[in-house]
């Protein structure tokens, strides 16, 4: 590869691992940060272990506006667009949440395209290729994708989807669009890099403080985040993979079993680690005054799963097993400090 590999949202939870990796590869790296203190912070948790700091640059970007995206392309032939405007939707609306998630994209690849970029990775989520029911039994994979037009989706699934519906329709409707690769992961766990964003494994996290006193009935589907940045390097790498969706889904485990391994295997230092359950209807009660519980209320019961078979067979991609992401991430933040 020449040039820089531009990866968007250097300060994030996955995009910190993604610069880690690529610089212990001895490429160099471009990261885009909507504020510039934060460079600092970023190459003290990515670069001092590989002694690679001069491999790594910053460049200012912000999904919601158009200034810097053509100077962050300059020289660059491949993108890693990892950041995404994401949140917990409030009393503004679900645009508020769904519109930045669609046009932080566009920006991305009208961009790209204007500098003659050769591929990018989308970071999109296996919630926009899944059954929109939950409930639904059975293994899907990445030839599905999530009804954007349902109502009943939280915003947070439906901007993924439309996110990356907007991709596919942009590079297939511009003949000068870079090849687009698309890589949907499940719920990230493993080490953290930074105490400063933490992502999914703040659930981790409060289950070790002892803030979560009872266990909802929700399964996840754990990749590691060391795993998870494989697959994108891959799809960023190889010729196979142009032009596909991947899912990055791990092992379906339950948040219950989860708290039962905590348990077992940390001993004291998951002594507030709580493995009681909490009624389904308890959850859906509190919802309606809680918006993080609103969030996750239809998933609870769920049963769908994803086939990983096409990262498998394309890509050569192999994840480790659930309970190894589930227990480093644990050890990660202890050693942190987080709790």
């Amino acid at each position: 590869m020449t040039g820089p590999i531009l990866v968007t949202g250097g300060s994030g939870y996955v995009g910190g691992w993604v610069i880690a990796e690529l610089l212990r590869r001895g490429l160099d790296v471009r990261a885009t940060l909507r504020d510039q203190a934060r460079a600092a912070e970023v190459a003290k948790t990515t670069a001092p272990a590989t002694g690679s700091s001069g491999r790594l640059s910053f460049t200012t970007a912000d999904l919601s506006a158009d200034d810097g995206w053509a100077e962050a392309m300059v020289g660059v032939e491949h993108v890693l667009h990892v950041a995404s405007p994401m949140g917990i939707s409030s009393d503004a609306g679900p645009e508020s949440l769904i519109r930045p998630a669609v046009d932080g994209t566009l920006r991305v690849l009208h961009a790209a395209a204007d500098a003659g970029v050769r591929r990018v990775v989308l970071t999109s989520a296996a919630n926009a290729a899944s059954p929109s029911s939950y409930t639904t039994e059975g293994v899907t994979d990445e030839t599905l994708w999530t009804d954007p037009d349902d109502l009943t989706l939280i915003p947070y699934r439906r901007a993924k989807t439309l996110a990356e519906k907007a991709a596919w329709e942009f590079t297939a409707s511009r003949a000068s669009a870079p090849e687009l690769v698309t890589v949907l992961p499940g719920a990230v766990f493993g080490p953290i890099l930074s105490t400063a964003t933490i992502g999914s494994v703040g659930i981790i996290a409060r289950m070790l403080s002892g803030t979560m006193p009872r266990v909802p009935r929700i399964g996840l589907e754990v990749v590691d985040v060391r795993d998870l940045v494989d697959l994108h390097l891959r799809a960023l790498e190889s010729s196979a993979g142009a032009g596909q969706r991947f899912l990055g889904t791990g092992e379906f485990i339950w948040m219950r079993e989860i708290a039962q391994l905590l348990r077992s295997c940390l001993g004291p230092a998951a002594a507030r680690v709580s493995t009681r359950g909490v009624p389904d209807f308890a959850v859906r009660l509190a919802a309606r005054r809680d918006p993080a519980l609103r969030e996750i209320a239809p998933a609870l019961g769920r049963r769908s799963r994803h086939s990983t078979a096409k990262a498998h067979e394309l890509l050569g991609w192999r994840p480790r097993p659930a309970a190894d992401a589930v227990l480093d991430c644990a050890r990660s933040l202890r050693e942190h400090g987080v709790v």
